[in-house]
């Protein structure tokens, strides 16, 4: 595995934009605004032409009252002692602070080659002015500017330096490594998406099994879209999870938008969506609202109904109508029934997540799909529509991921919505469609394709 840098600091001192300069894209949402960093966010970059997971982590604040300040203090300390070097990022403009002090002194404690880099550091002349109270605590220290990228090629030449010897798995891969590396599975790239408060989390680390994400009755504690990679069985899989998405009318807050925002991105990005629904607060406008987005957006989505377990036996019946009646614009998409807290059927998100995978790949060769269907346009032809009726002349699959199908007919005009419906289903019917998302598009032609 490469080696882990962790970067460590209090609140508000330029951890995340150092982490997207290293990492030399935007990873982590980045906001004047202290705390805005909560869970443990992890990317792969080259430092000096080795790769490296950067790790980023919310700002530590020892001995916090708040509840939830102290789940982002153990998940700094868990960051720590995976680290092979901690990056401790402290701010020159407000110089050493007593919480910069007993950050320093944790990191000694946990025996960790540290480096210290003192962000915003904007100038050769604030150099003198902050580096006795910096080097006063006793690391070697790298004055930079995250935000402006002064002293970055510096700093990557001290980590490297820091790093310790490459182990032998970290040595160049063979000619036969690297073909079985390129053969090996692509992780499946499961997307959380939901309300806040709906129970992501708390079901990525119950799957996951570890309490990789914080959880917290708060709702909105997740900020980021942040990426958890585990592997069951021989499928690799990466968790995004991201904000819980509320009614634009209430967003009032810049930041809070922006997360919404990376939270759509997401779902569109990955392989396979999970729409989380709490069971207790039912089906909301939001959750429809996100159901036809990724309706829209042929996203493969499927929808679990999370926290069962607070729901009594004789009240499920009525819930599962609800959903139903809900998904009546793409009632080919699973629902699964789950409770994070008990563990209880978290597993088949995994299965169906990878046979939705599997038929979106679908591929059905030209002569079969014209062969099969116009056994069906003959049977239940289109209705008449000012006297005439929509002749369909030829029919090809022009993309997968998901399923898209061309039809020639006529007239697109005289394709009405129901049998728009009716071909869509009989597609499923034929080639065993049942859960991908399907995009199906009519062009009109005057001749004959065939």
């Amino acid at each position: 595995m490469p080696p882990v840098i962790a970067l460590i600091g209090r609140p508000n001192v330029g951890k995340s934009t150092l982490f997207n300069r290293l990492a030399r894209r935007t990873k982590a949402i980045t906001h004047d605004r202290p705390g805005v960093t909560r869970d443990r966010l992890e990317t792969r970059a080259i430092i000096e032409d080795r790769e490296v997971t950067l790790v980023d982590t919310g700002g530590m604040v020892l001995d916090d009252p708040d509840k939830l300040g102290r789940m982002v203090m153990d998940q700094a300390r868990m960051a720590i002692s995976q680290a092979h070097l901690v990056l401790f990022v402290a701010d020159a403009r407000e110089g050493l602070t007593g919480l910069d002090h007993d950050v320093a002194e944790l990191l000694r404690q946990s025996a960790k080659p540290v480096l210290l880099a003192v962000n915003k550091a904007d100038g050769e002349e604030r150099a003198g002015e902050f580096a006795a109270d910096f080097y006063s605590l006793g690391f070697p220290l790298a004055p930079v500017s995250a935000a402006h990228g002064r002293g970055i090629p510096e700093l990557r030449e001290i980590i490297a330096d820091l790093l310790p010897e490459p182990e032998a798995d970290e040595a160049p891969l063979t000619d036969e490594e690297t073909a079985a590396a390129e053969a090996a599975p692509r992780p499946l790239r499961l997307a959380m998406i939901g309300r806040p408060n709906a129970g992501k989390s708390s079901v990525v680390n119950a799957l996951v099994g570890e309490t990789r994400l914080i959880v917290s009755e708060a709702p909105g504690t997740t900020r980021d879209a942040v990426d958890v990679a585990f592997t069951r069985g021989s499928t690799p899989y990466i968790f995004v999870d991201t904000a819980g998405v509320r009614k634009k009318a209430r967003i009032d807050d810049e930041l809070e938008r922006h997360t919404a925002t990376r939270s759509l991105q997401s779902a569109k990005r990955a392989d396979v969506a999970v729409l989380v629904i709490d069971a207790v607060g039912g089906v909301g406008m939001q959750d429809k609202k996100l159901i036809a987005f990724l309706d829209k957006e042929k996203t493969p989505f499927l929808v679990v109904i999370n926290k069962i377990d607070l729901i009594p036996r004789d009240k499920m019946l009525e819930l599962k109508k609800d959903m139903k009646d809900e998904l009546r614009i793409c009632p080919h998409v699973p629902v699964l029934y789950v409770s994070a807290l008990r563990k209880k059927g978290l597993d088949r998100i995994l299965d169906t997540a990878r046979a939705m995978k599997v038929e979106c790949a679908t591929r059905v060769g030209t002569g079969e799909l014209n062969r099969m269907m116009r056994q069906v346009l003959d049977k239940h032809q289109a209705p008449v529509i000012k006297g005439r009726r929509a002749k369909f002349y030829y029919l090809t699959q022009t993309a997968s991921e998901p399923p898209t199908f061309v039809f020639f007919v006529n007239d697109t005009e005289r394709v009405r919505p129901s049998y728009a419906k009716y071909v869509e289903n009989q597609l499923r019917r034929l080639f065993g469609l049942t859960m991908a998302p399907l995009r199906i598009l009519f062009r009109s032609s005057h001749a004959s394709k065939e």
